[in-house]
């Protein structure tokens, strides 16, 4: 056998062991691309970069590597999706394209880094779980975080018109420029009004003052505001 298959068998065999690894985690737990589309991604990265540097060197491998790191972007778009308002999978598409730089360290004969590389993925696929976890579980504050505010005032219908241009005039009137005033639900002759503010930081005081003014003005049953992850 030359000497350059014992090479590619060590790059593939690497890839093969490393790309288990970051694949047993995603098959543990269950998610989209599991143990064999990794390990798969890992070996071909691998593959492709070692193919490269056999036949034209390291411009060969860098030329090769570049179409690999293309090509993994259309394989991650197939394990993202859309539902409704959430976007699952992107985690997942993450860690193929980790995957496929563990195999092309393999390809390009540096095991010792793609190995180093494959715990720092492991590392942030595991160990930054429950910070993760930690931080999603905080009650989101009205100050020092990018949210989408919305100021909300039931009406009569007819009173539509008047409520609109009433909710504009006090958010600007407090320095709040409004997106959009959406119409949330219509029962019984009322309405329920939403207006969007532009800013992603607002103070809970300024919007206190909105609602009390709306609440105020005899068009309005009832308002309040509300504040959510910016989208």
């Amino acid at each position: 056998m030359p000497p350059g298959f014992w090479e590619t068998l060590l790059a593939l065999a690497s890839a093969f062991g490393l790309g288990t690894l970051i694949g047993l985690e995603r098959q543990w737990r269950q998610r989209s691309a599991g143990m064999r589309t990794t390990v798969l991604v890992a070996i071909g990265s691998a593959a492709f970069a070692d193919l490269g540097h056999r036949l034209l060197a390291a411009d060969g491998a860098t030329r090769l590597i570049g179409y690999v790191i293309s090509g993994i972007g259309f394989l991650g778009a197939g394990v993202i999706l859309k539902d409704g308002a959430n976007i699952r999978g992107l985690n997942t598409a993450a860690t193929l394209w980790c995957a496929a730089a563990v195999g092309t360290f393999c390809g390009s004969g540096l095991a010792g880094e793609a190995a180093v590389l494959c715990v720092f993925v492991l590392g942030a696929n595991t160990a930054l779980r429950p910070l993760v976890d930690l931080v999603n579980r905080r009650p989101l504050a009205a100050m020092g975080t990018e949210a989408h505010y919305r100021v909300h005032a039931i009406c009569d219908i007819d009173a539509v018109p008047d409520v609109r241009d009433l909710m504009t005039a006090l958010l600007e009137d407090a320095h709040y420029p409004v997106r959009e005033i959406a119409t949330l639900s219509e029962a019984d002759q009322r309405v329920e009004l939403a207006a969007s503010l532009v800013p992603t930081t607002a103070k809970p005081a300024d919007l206190d003052s909105v609602v009390t003014g709306l609440e105020r003005s005899g068009k309005v049953r009832s308002a309040t505001w509300t504040v959510s992850a910016e989208p």
